[in-house]
């Protein structure tokens, strides 16, 4: 077996050796493959007048052309059929266009084939192409998918329609706050305005402020500051925020159980429990906003999987179970208000101001609850504009709820500004 083994090789070897004239003069040789390369005539069946038939030399093929040039056709000379009056197509397709690519029909000829759009972020610039080619991923295809173009840069800006309308809302708010804090600052003197502690309306009034403003943190484009503070900053505004209110009820609670003959809270009215509490509930917040922020820091990123076609640029944030940890304790402080503010709404009091702090409670823990859906299922630059949206509308109902009817009787009711209205005697 073996020598046959080698004479086959042997001869194998030989045979692609192979190159001579033959008589006509004619080149005989064979090809790496070992099939014998030649020149061939192509001949064309053609039937004349009289019926008669004959083989008609119309062109040649030669082996040893150089490629695209072996066939050589005069196609003047070639006569059709009745059927046929141009060449006919070696495909059962016509050619893909730029912008697609040849897919194989299963089960047919290889010359068979349905022309598929690329893909998104894939590109073809040649006709019959059988594979696109993936863009980088700084860029995207043009409108044909015929070639790459750079991505658009997007991120919420000042300029968009959708900016320029949450920072418009932002500002009003923010002096709808000044304006308030200015009625109270006037009116500080009336009974209305010193009940309840009018140190800290005049401190919640200004957490709100800051409420308003820090949603300017997230508008624009994102730098490295922004990036690193703008989440803590939030959390310890509003932290703040809620803790002012959750004092300001608890002092109403005070000041109406220490009414009551032996009761144990006597001892507290006119304390710095108040203070107390709105340092404990922000300094907690503090904390965990500090540890996040030196633990995991956020920077600008750019995201280029948030939307088709686009880099989004966004704040890349470091641990997002911080995130859920600084809502967690936010709603906590909220929780905690609006249940003490909801024990103490039927207390007799002509202006009972835990009615009110129970109703906007309500209304914060009710925005805050929709926004955790609202904010995971969205990307790119809207997750930004749900954040600022409950921002504001938390913020707002706070104001509205428990300063609006205040603002109303100062203004428009000055004869309810008194004492005795205030403590139920008239």
């Amino acid at each position: 077996m073996n020598s046959i083994a080698l004479c086959e090789t042997l001869l194998y070897y030989y045979i692609k050796n192979v190159h001579f004239l033959n008589t006509a003069g004619e080149r005989v040789a064979f090809d790496e493959k070992g099939e014998l390369k030649g020149l061939y005539d192509v001949l064309n069946w053609q039937v004349s007048h009289d019926m008669k038939g004959n083989m008609a030399k119309v062109g040649i093929f030669d082996d040893w052309g150089p490629n695209g040039e072996k066939l050589v056709l005069n196609e003047n000379s070639i006569i059709w059929g009745e059927k046929y009056s141009q060449v006919p197509s070696s495909v059962c397709c016509q050619s893909c266009l730029p912008g697609y690519r040849k897919a194989p029909r299963e089960g047919e000829p290889f010359c068979c084939y349905d022309c598929i759009p690329c893909s998104d972020g894939e590109i073809s610039n040649a006709t019959d192409t059988t594979d696109c080619m993936r863009c980088p991923e700084d860029q995207w295809p043009n409108e044909n998918r015929i070639y790459c173009i750079p991505k658009v840069i997007e991120f919420l800006s000042y300029e968009e329609s959708l900016g320029m309308a949450l920072s418009g809302v932002s500002t009003v708010f923010t002096l709808l706050t000044v304006f308030i804090l200015c009625i109270f600052i006037r009116y500080r003197e009336t009974p209305l305005v010193k009940a309840n502690n009018r140190s800290l309306s005049y401190l919640l009034l200004v957490a709100l402020l800051l409420c308003f403003l820090c949603s300017f943190l997230f508008i624009g484009h994102p730098l490295l500051i922004t990036c690193l503070i703008r989440q803590a900053v939030f959390g310890i505004i509003f932290s703040l925020c809620v803790s002012c209110i959750f004092a300001k009820t608890m002092t109403v609670v005070i000041a109406f159980s220490a009414t009551k003959p032996n009761s144990p809270l006597r001892k507290w009215v006119g304390s710095s429990i108040p203070n107390y509490m709105i340092l404990g509930g922000s300094s907690i917040q503090t904390v965990i906003c500090a540890l996040w922020v030196i633990t995991y820091p956020s920077s600008p990123d750019l995201n280029t999987k948030a939307s088709k076609g686009k880099i989004t640029v966004e704040c890349k944030e470091g641990s997002p179970g911080f995130f859920y940890v600084m809502l967690g304790f936010l709603g906590f402080l909220a929780l905690l208000t609006l249940t003490v503010a909801f024990l103490a709404r039927k207390l007799p009091d002509g202006f009972n101001e835990t009615k009110l702090i129970a109703f906007s409670m309500l209304v914060f823990t009710s925005v805050w609850i929709t926004f955790i859906p609202a904010y995971v299922s969205t990307v790119g630059k809207y997750t930004v504009a749900v954040e600022i949206f409950a921002i504001l509308s938390s913020s707002f109902g706070l104001l509205v709820c428990i300063f609006a009817p205040k603002c109303h009787i100062i203004i428009l009711r000055p004869h309810q500004n008194t004492r005795d209205f205030l403590t139920g005697k008239k």
